[in-house]
């Protein structure tokens, strides 16, 4: 995604610990630990569970949520750009919640860019309308550059790529 002229400085990924979902735990834990071969930066916000009530017929559960990802995310632009780590930071993201720090560093940092690459289906106007630049990351793309069908781990272990990574 980057031009020729560009160089990839690092890359962070930002994310929670899911919890009281054994499947999805291990999904995520081998899916971590894939990522943890490449030099990628992972930042850990809060998993957090809270019990929802019908009001009509009383009946509880869980709802999960992911809690400070869209913080962690803001603080790490706003600082690297305090650092001067970069001239153009690309966000792949649709979340609404992140036009603020996008806001702050084209008001305080006129030199520094943010681009945003949106997911497939995950376009947001509000993202894309203060964004420097956007684009929508193609399935194409994504297809081209996946993890291998098995990746081994320093420890030897070997992680099988599951079909809903």
């Amino acid at each position: 995604m980057l031009k020729q002229t560009q160089e990839l400085v690092e890359v962070k990924y930002f994310t929670s610990r899911v919890s009281n979902n054994p499947s999805k735990e291990k999904r995520q834990d081998d899916y971590l630990n894939v990522l943890k071969t490449t030099p990628i930066k992972i930042f850990y916000g809060q998993y957090k569970s809270k019990p929802i009530t019908c009001k009509s017929c009383g009946h509880s559960w869980a709802n999960n949520e992911e809690k400070m990802t869209d913080v962690n995310i803001a603080v790490n632009m706003i600082t690297d750009a305090m650092q001067n780590r970069y001239d153009a930071a690309l966000l792949v993201s649709g979340d609404s919640d992140l036009v603020p720090p996008i806001t702050t560093i084209h008001q305080f940092f006129a030199q520094k860019i943010v681009i945003v690459a949106f997911p497939p289906d995950r376009s947001n106007n509000s993202v894309k309308n203060i964004a420097k630049g956007s684009f929508i990351i193609g399935r194409q793309k994504l297809m081209q550059n996946q993890f291998p069908l098995t990746v081994t781990l320093a420890s030897g272990h070997q992680i099988i790529k599951p079909v809903d990574w």
